[in-house]
């Protein structure tokens, strides 16, 4: 469901994504960006983590130390499949970014 904010520049979409909202394109069908938000992940949560390869969860227990997720954009699919995404130069460049929040 798209709200009145459509066609707009891949610059206003940034703009919005930095708001914590949702972005997607016309040409995409049961897709959408957001920004992940700025987390720290204390060292007591790393053994339980699901996304994380145990030889990685090793690493950050013998670093010591908690995980900080920064500033990262991901992209949720239509099966609520969530993967990183960097903008392509034709997303960059399109005007059909519409704002969904």
């Amino acid at each position: 469901m798209k709200n009145n904010t459509e066609n707009i520049s891949f610059g206003a979409a940034i703009k919005a994504l930095e708001e914590g909202k949702r972005v997607t394109r016309n040409s995409w069908t049961s897709k959408f960006v957001f920004k992940q938000v700025p987390a720290e992940i204390n060292a007591e949560i790393i053994p339980k983590m699901q996304s994380l390869p145990q030889s990685v969860k090793d690493e950050f227990m013998r670093r010591g130390g908690s995980i900080f997720y920064k500033n990262q954009l991901a992209e949720v699919n239509a099966h609520n499949v969530i993967s990183g995404w960097n903008a392509t130069p034709e997303d960059i460049l399109a005007e059909d970014w519409n704002i969904l929040d």
